[in-house]
């Protein structure tokens, strides 16, 4: 049955939006507090029938904030661990793991073209001769397209693909597969094999911009050919991070980075097809039109979703005068669709969607999202009670033995973390990248520099991962059976 009460949310400065929850009381818009805590409406909400949880609420509610750094669930304490390239010690791994640099920015691809900077979302599949393919997104801004096929000719990002040889242990092809895009950050692998990238910003042309056309799409970079740099405009013109595709349906699923950001879904009329367009929609709660759920959430708790057709997906903008970014997403909101917190990474596995939200939950240090589309349910795997735990996680991926990847961001020396699908967490992966100038003439500090696009080989005994500056990816291997990535 549905649900309903009157909660006024002031989200300490983002913005707070007022949730009117029909059925339990009106609408109070006090500033800055909660006029009902919103706990106690998820326990009401239990009672009513409305929402689901997956465990006793009392032992849920005190466990939110815990610190799930727990013993035996990784791989151990992270110790100092050279790359087999340099020489150098550029990670700090479990015991028994080792790793290989390749891909660093400025290495000459095909044609003689540097590589660029910035390497973020990535994906790998299978490559002839047994052989992996990668594909990197970077997320350059402006300046001349890098290579060819190419959409904006002012424009700096796109994407490169790499050929990795995981018997010898090195790359042995990388070339330009797309340019010409804008701040390519995320995306997501196809069941078809192709990559989707994703651009995050809505720059076109105007008098202060060199740019020729306009910015904020996805666009389909096979992994065995040519990509056409036609944008899929019917998936959506917004501030993009990643998608995921669920193989039994063809579905496509989006997130978007935004302080107030919508969960996306793209049904394509020809599967497989993106070019025959399709109809996108945004996650609603059942009974809880336009829910916020940046804080005050309740690990395990189940709630039923629905979703409400965006009838214009490439109107960028509220209106003429707004530039505010938010055309898809307020087309939705008015209809009753969900508010997040900055949804990033995405990823399939298993039959579920997992996404993360960079700046959720009441320390506004992350959530990590499971949405179950064969019974339309959402729910919070985890929260992170603080930076000092998990700061910020960013890409995300899924391991073939079930654990979650999480790429942290926010945090002044940034981790790769683990994640059990019950919410427990341990760091595998510390950045400890302080270059001499041995490297292509890099030198300095960049142990702060994000991690981003985890991905594991197809095989799942290669674990692939980028540092975004000063541009480099990583292979690591090792004793994975003995734990869950």
């Amino acid at each position: 049955m549905g649900i309903g009460i009157g909660i006024g949310v002031g989200d300490r400065g983002a913005g707070g939006v007022a949730t009117c929850l029909q059925g339990f009381g009106k609408v109070s818009h006090m500033s800055n507090r909660h006029t009902i805590d919103r706990r106690g409406f998820i326990r009401t909400a239990l009672a009513a029938g409305g929402v689901t949880m997956a465990a006793p609420l009392e032992a849920l509610l005190a466990r939110v904030h815990d610190d799930r750094l727990l013993a035996g669930v990784g791989y151990g304490p992270l110790v100092p661990a050279v790359d087999e390239t340099t020489g150098m010690t550029l990670l700090h791994l479990p015991e028994g793991f080792r790793y290989l640099s390749f891909g660093w920015a400025g290495d000459r691809m095909r044609g003689g073209i540097p590589t660029p900077r910035l390497p973020d979302g990535m994906a790998a599949f299978p490559g002839p001769r047994g052989t992996i393919t990668l594909i990197r997104n970077h997320e350059v801004g402006g300046g001349d397209a890098f290579g060819y096929p190419r959409y904006d000719r002012s424009a700096g990002g796109g994407t490169t693909t790499l050929r990795f040889d995981p018997e010898r242990g090195r790359v042995v092809d990388q070339r330009a597969s797309l340019s010409g895009t804008v701040r390519n950050c995320a995306g997501g692998p196809t069941p078809w094999g192709t990559w989707l990238t994703c651009e995050e910003t809505l720059v076109g042309p105007s008098p202060n911009t060199s740019f020729r056309e306009p910015h904020g799409y996805v666009f389909e970079v096979p992994s065995d050919g040519e990509a056409t740099a036609v944008p899929l405009k019917a998936m959506g013109r917004f501030v993009h991070e990643a998608v995921a595709v669920d193989p039994a349906t063809g579905i496509i699923y989006e997130t978007q980075d935004a302080r107030e950001s919508g969960l996306y879904r793209f049904l394509p009329a020809a599967r497989g097809d993106l070019t025959q367009g399709g109809r996108l929609q945004m996650l609603a709660v059942k009974g809880a039109p336009a829910i916020d759920l940046r804080t005050a959430q309740v690990v395990n708790v189940r709630y039923p979703v629905t979703w409400v057709d965006i009838e214009d997906p490439d109107r960028a903008h509220t209106d003429e005068a707004a530039a505010d970014g938010q055309g898809v997403y307020q087309q939705g909101r008015v209809q009753g669709g969900a508010c997040f917190a900055r949804l990033e990474g995405a990823w399939y596995g298993g039959g579920l969607i997992y996404f993360t939200s960079t700046s959720g939950g009441d320390a506004r240090t992350g959530q990590v999202w499971e949405l179950d589309p064969a019974r339309e349910e959402l729910r919070l795997v985890y929260e992170s009670p603080g930076k000092d735990t998990l700061n910020m996680p960013d890409n995300i991926c899924v391991s073939p033995r079930g654990g979650l990847v999480l790429c942290e961001d926010g945090t002044e020396n940034p981790c790769l973390h683990g994640l059990t699908r019950d919410g427990r967490i341990f760091r595998f992966a510390r950045n400890s990248l302080a270059l001499d100038g041995r490297r292509n003439n890099f030198s300095g500090n960049y142990t702060n520099s994000e991690f981003a696009g985890a991905t594991f080989s197809p095989d799942g005994r290669w674990l692939f991962v980028n540092v975004m500056a000063p541009g480099v990816t990583f292979a690591i291997t090792g004793p994975w059976e003995a734990s869950i990535l």
